[in-house]
């Protein structure tokens, strides 16, 4: 890639996790366990438990990530490797983290992204604040992965046949 997409890639890619942040961390600021779960069913307390642990990791991310995009964007002399592997990491950590939740409270079926239907399932009915932010995150992060695919393999393959472990 050339160094000039590659510096619109990282700023387009920092915008979209900032946007990803500032909805999650708004969400997990105004909402609790105990909020989301008005009707006290124990198995939702254990589904809202594993949504905003998941939620807080992919915060998480995101924010290092973006971090470390600012820091790629502020060189004076921008370094294009530095950047490909800051972008390379955004796909495997924020993507991935989105799209396969490790407490698995929804999954992405694919069967549904083609019809124009939302892709996202949940494994339990959730309340309206956590569907929304879901989809609203979903589109962000579908974004981002078809921005970033070309880190999905090629990035690797590149490496690899320059003799680097990634």
């Amino acid at each position: 890639m050339t160094v000039l997409n590659v510096k619109n890639l990282c700023e387009s890619t920092k915008y979209k996790l900032s946007e990803a942040t500032g909805k999650m961390e708004k969400f997990l600021n105004e909402h609790s366990i105990q909020g989301l779960n008005v009707e006290s069913n124990p198995d939702m307390d254990e589904f809202y438990k594993g949504y905003l642990s998941d939620t807080r990791h992919l915060l998480v991310f995101c924010e290092v990530s973006y971090e470390k995009l600012g820091v790629s964007l502020r060189r004076p002399t921008f370094n294009s490797e530095y950047a490909e592997k800051v972008l390379y990491e955004v796909y495997h950590t924020c993507v991935n983290n989105f799209f396969y939740p490790k407490n698995e409270a929804y999954s992405e079926d694919g069967r549904y992204a083609y019809t124009g239907q939302d892709a996202i399932r949940f494994r339990k009915k959730p309340n309206r604040e956590v569907r929304d932010l879901t989809i609203e995150l979903s589109k962000i992060f579908e974004t981002l992965r078809e921005d970033l695919t070309y880190y999905e393999t090629d990035y690797i393959t590149q490496k690899r046949m320059q003799g680097e472990r990634v």
